[in-house]
């Protein structure tokens, strides 16, 4: 690749919405984000790969209980809400609304929680549980994968 062509690249990067890019030609690697530092990110590989490209650490809130307590009990309680296919999830309809769902809300069975982008379409994820919404385990605009728990719920009224 010659310079025109990187600032090209730049320059389509820059003002697109994409927050991670990556080009790979013969020798030649080229990678560029929009993310900070301490943002997670989550990798779909390829089926046949071998080795992971990304890891997300795991919350480990549900495992961090006293020795002394069952956790059975604590599990029986807690539903997780999950994605339903990999997409981007966003917590509001538009950046100018109120979330959906904040950690501590009520939420109905059937209720919108949040909304996967996928493939430049918009698609409502609804609970599939009456409860209180206990955890938040993905950030907002992040991808996220197929099966993913993205809220737990304490089941109740």
């Amino acid at each position: 690749m010659d310079e025109k062509e990187i600032e090209r690249l730049l320059e389509k990067f820059d003002q697109s919405s994409l927050k991670d890019f990556e080009l790979t030609q013969d020798d030649f690697k080229l990678k560029l984000s929009k993310r900070e530092q301490n943002d997670q990110v989550v990798v779909q590989q390829p089926t046949g790969s071998k080795t992971p490209v990304s890891e997300v650490p795991k919350s480990t809130s549900a495992n961090s209980q006293p020795a002394g307590e069952p956790q059975q009990s604590v599990k029986d309680n807690v539903a997780e809400i999950k994605a339903p296919f990999v997409g981007v999830v966003y917590f509001a309809p538009s950046p100018d609304k109120p979330v959906y769902k904040k950690q501590g809300d009520h939420v109905e069975k059937g209720e919108v929680v949040c909304v996967i982008e996928a493939m430049k379409m918009i698609n409502e994820v609804k609970s599939n549980v009456t409860g209180t919404i206990s955890n938040i385990l993905v950030e907002d605009g992040s991808m996220v994968e197929y099966d993913q728990p993205i809220f737990q719920v304490t089941k109740g009224n």
